[in-house]
């Protein structure tokens, strides 16, 4: 089982004959995913790879392929109007592997979004992949491996190394999701851990925070309330100065509320066994009962 993608996802990739588009687009499809569509304004009619037949817009890539899935590739201005448009054509899940997009744009499409019914994960993420099975986004397919352990996590670079351990010691996965560090995200931790909380394939879950804003906070408190089964945390940033914007524009201590000290509290209190390193996380879901030696 998995989370927000599986067999049965048709990809549309919105910017497909861009540079990161046309790229990425390749690694997915050698990957196994079914891309059925590429959209590229000015010019719908050609193909891409002689492959993925290119629309005009996401609304006619749906008429005639049936899309359930979006990616998105485009230029930070342009983002926000490929996300609304892809919310308006009934696209149920949208990645954003954009970063850089104003924050503007985005509080003023995100109510669009949640009022048409889909989920928007990113921006600045990314994406998913559902190991053995589909990848939408940059994550690395060659690290991950088909397992029990679901992973969400803010940082991409993190996920891979995360992932890479689990991987190399036997651990598959059973999703890896990336929400993204922007300030404004369509999908929380909350949703991802609720997701897999009731993803009967999933057997453990792994959550890679990092410092700033309280989500971390949030995410324990749900831990703690809600889900069941057992749970590995890393906080990226410890030692991170106090008041500097630090990667991702959503780190940034401000107080107490936002530091490393507070958010491994968080899980500590939550019942979540926290790693001190990355590579600490072979050892501590092992701990849980999950994965095995190879």
């Amino acid at each position: 089982m998995s989370v927000f993608v599986n067999r049965d996802t048709r990809l549309v990739v919105q910017g497909i004959t861009g540079r990161d588009g046309s790229f990425h687009a390749r690694q997915m499809i050698a990957y196994g995913t079914r891309i059925v569509a590429g959209v590229t304004p000015g010019k719908g009619g050609q193909s891409f790879d002689t492959v993925v037949p290119i629309f005009h817009t996401v609304g006619e890539a749906i008429r005639k392929t049936g899309a359930n899935t979006s990616v998105i590739y485009v230029p930070p201005a342009l983002a926000a109007g490929a996300i609304a448009e892809a919310a308006d054509a009934g696209i149920q899940l949208i990645v954003c592997i954009t970063e850089g997009i104003p924050v503007l744009d985005l509080a003023r499409v995100m109510p669009f979004v949640q009022e048409k019914g889909s989920r928007l994960l990113g921006p600045n993420c990314p994406g998913l992949i559902t190991p053995g099975v589909t990848k939408v986004g940059i994550i690395p397919g060659p690290i991950c491996s088909p397992g029990r352990v679901g992973l969400v996590s803010r940082s991409g670079t993190l996920t891979y190394e995360v992932v890479n351990h689990l991987t190399r010691y036997g651990i598959g996965q059973s999703t890896c999701v990336g929400i993204g560090g922007d300030p404004i995200i369509g999908t929380s931790f909350i949703d991802v851990l609720r997701a897999f909380q009731d993803d009967p394939g999933t057997d453990a879950i792994v959550i890679l925070g990092e410092i700033g804003g309280t989500d971390e906070q949030k995410a324990a408190a749900f831990v703690k309330q809600m889900v069941r089964k057992p749970v590995v945390g890393f906080i990226a940033g410890q030692t991170a100065p106090k008041g500097r914007r630090m990667g991702h524009a959503g780190a940034i201590i401000s107080g107490s509320a936002g530091t490393a000290e507070e958010k491994i509290h968080a899980f500590e209190s939550a019942g979540i066994a926290v790693m001190r390193r990355p590579v600490d996380v072979v050892e501590l879901v092992r701990s849980q009962g999950v994965g095995s030696r190879k």
